[in-house]
């Protein structure tokens, strides 16, 4: 089992080599512009753009509650847009965020991971905006990723 990093830095400037990808959590609203996606916007115009047409899409595609849409921005680097927060609004139903669908995420990503013998790069996913707590994601990091010798690197940033 690959043990998780966790260091200080930028999830969205990941430094390893080899092909990477991002990894970050989107809502199932279609909204985009708070949070980490703000430092993935700034780096790349990919995602969001494949992010809106996903979401207006919606009705012809698997957009939804622990899907995965992976964003090539580079040669060697991906974005996964991985839908794992209900709303955007912490109401009676709770934080938006929803760990089943992230679970499913993970387990998605972790294929694609392993296909192209890519590293995994993100924040702690579900972690901000969406009102979920590491204790719970951490465990499902671990094993959807590190179980399957996906090497992951979670970032703090500074």
């Amino acid at each position: 089992m690959e043990p998780l990093k966790i260091t200080k830095g930028d999830a969205a400037s990941p430094h390893a080599k080899g092909p990477k990808i991002i990894a970050h959590v989107c809502n199932d609203l279609g909204g985009w512009g708070k949070g980490f996606v703000l430092a993935v916007s700034k780096r790349w115009d990919a995602p969001e753009v494949a992010y809106r047409a996903w979401h207006r899409g919606r009705s012809g595609n698997d957009f939804g509650l622990g899907a995965v849409q992976l964003v090539q921005v580079q040669p060697d680097v991906w974005v996964a847009n991985m839908v794992g927060q209900r709303g955007m609004r912490t109401g009676s139903g709770g934080p938006p965020v929803r760990y089943d669908a992230i679970e499913r995420c993970l387990e998605a990503v972790a294929g694609h991971a392993v296909e192209l013998r890519a590293s995994v790069h993100m924040p702690r996913i579900g972690c901000g905006l969406s009102g979920g707590k590491w204790s719970r994601i951490e465990p499902l990091v671990t094993g959807a990723l590190c179980a399957r010798d996906v090497p992951v690197t979670v970032y703090d940033f500074d």
